[in-house]
């Protein structure tokens, strides 16, 4: 075969629907990197990052200090809370950036001449999340004591600590991202084949006619069981040879990735269903996996993302897990502290069962159409 002959034959094998349709996928992925993520990711800084405050002072300074954080471009005060509490509780479901601690005697101190100082906690899940807030208040404190410094000597002064992931380890964040990230990805490619696989056997009829949803459901038990060991044995590793922080609970962590196992495997059904083979089922792994790692705070930390982006990016299943795995993981949460984030988990949940059942059923009618011979008119 000629040079000529093997570059026509591989033409006609790409454009022959039997492999990946790459020339549909390649001008996909340059229109979803040049225009929409453009536009998901125009941001390149914190806006209207969210800050909680806890005010023990609850003076008039203190509530002019909470006014300037709120007029600053970078922050958005979210809450204001004048009892002490558990500083954690506040980051959970990413409700806040950081919390900024606002101590008794605070305008006392301002105008007696003693010095203060003003506790921040930030959240350090992402190293580049708080650091326009953090170059913020530092320029919020510096302009208050300046202008106060005509009338006394007293200077406020900022105390920080970063928390859940202090050392700013990898193995807390990109690590970790990159672990559940490539894990979903081969889960996928694993099952998103399954239907064609099934239909190409002469298998799938049989299942239409005299199963339930339920039937293909439970094919994803065996790839379950092996990426939840995959993800333990990847976790293992981080906690001893890296520098894994757990603070949560296990038996939380696998009931959240056992539902998520579910979704992201019941998703896979539902988009690989009308590929002609396996082959082609893969390659629709893009439409539904990428776009979780992208916008769930991994590579771009939600500070720098508009909020309706946040919103949006929920319809991707990997959004949800790393929201979930920075609760229990890094921060310690138990299933009762995200109850609300749980609540809205199961409705997506649903929501993706619903979408499978009705493809499930409406194959079913189309094969009954077909079996069923058209009647024929008496003369």
């Amino acid at each position: 075969m000629s040079l000529l002959e093997s570059i026509k034959d591989e033409i006609n094998f790409l454009f022959s629907g039997k492999g990946m349709p790459y020339e549909k996928v390649c001008i996909m992925v340059a229109m979803v990197i040049s225009v929409i993520l453009s536009v998901l990711m125009s941001g390149n800084f914190a806006k209207d990052a969210p800050v909680a405050i806890i005010d023990l002072d609850n003076s008039r300074y203190s509530h002019e200090l909470i006014s300037k954080i709120d007029a600053s471009e970078y922050m958005k005060v979210t809450d204001v809370i004048n009892n002490p509490m558990n500083i954690k509780e506040l980051f959970y479901r990413d409700n806040a950036a950081a919390v900024i601690y606002l101590p008794r005697d605070l305008e006392k101190n301002r105008y007696s001449n003693s010095d203060d100082s003003i506790g921040v906690f930030y959240d350090n899940t992402n190293t580049a999340l708080t650091a326009d807030i953090k170059q913020a208040l530092n320029e919020l404190i510096a302009i208050d004591n300046s202008v106060n410094a005509a009338s006394t000597n007293a200077s406020i002064s900022l105390n920080g600590r970063n928390l859940f992931n202090p050392a700013g380890s990898t193995s807390n964040a990109q690590t970790q991202g990159f672990l559940f990230f490539f894990g979903s990805m081969f889960f996928v490619f694993a099952t998103i084949g399954m239907v064609p696989r099934l239909r190409m056997m002469h298998q799938l009829d049989g299942i239409l006619m005299n199963g339930t949803p339920w039937t293909l459901i439970v094919r994803l038990v065996p790839y379950i069981i092996c990426l939840l060991t995959s993800q333990m044995v990847g976790l293992a590793i981080l906690r001893i040879w890296g520098d894994l922080v757990f603070s949560g609970t296990i038996i939380a962590f696998l009931t959240i990735q056992l539902l998520m196992a579910f979704t992201i495997g019941m998703l896979s059904l539902f988009f690989g269903w009308t590929a002609a083979n396996p082959g082609i089922a893969s390659s629709r792994m893009i439409l539904f996996i990428p776009g979780g790692f992208i916008l769930g705070g991994v590579t771009n930390p939600l500070t720098h993302l508009q909020s309706w982006v946040v919103t949006v990016s929920h319809i991707f299943p990997l959004t949800w897990q790393f929201h979930f795995t920075r609760d229990i993981i890094q921060r310690g949460a138990g299933l009762s502290d995200i109850s609300s984030e749980i609540g809205e988990f199961f409705i997506y949940i649903a929501a993706v069962a619903i979408i499978l059942s009705f493809r499930f059923y409406s194959s079913r009618k189309n094969l009954l159409n077909k079996k069923t011979p058209p009647s024929v008119a008496v003369l």
